[in-house]
């Protein structure tokens, strides 16, 4: 019996120049994640908002149902999706 998953709302804040934001994203995409991603270089604004949330000018910045995850955590992302 296959595991029903949870609805999520997850975004990833990147850049593309970002080595964390991709393996952020890879895991995110090996656990079958749908995620939303903003590249701040492209939007100010969403780097303003970005700010607001966490204080950090750094990505990666995950957003998952409101639980913020900086970095690539991948204990941190896993508790977080699970919540």
């Amino acid at each position: 019996m296959q595991k029903e998953l949870k609805k999520q709302k997850v975004i990833v804040y990147t850049t593309p120049t970002c080595t964390y934001c991709v393996l952020v994203k890879n895991f995110l995409k090996e656990e079958k994640v749908v995620f939303e991603e903003i590249d701040v270089n492209k939007d100010p604004k969403q780097m303003e908002i970005l700010i607001q949330k966490t204080g950090q000018l750094g990505v990666p910045v995950i957003d998952i149902n409101g639980t913020i995850v900086i970095g690539f955590d991948r204990d941190g992302l896993k508790r977080a999706l699970k919540a």
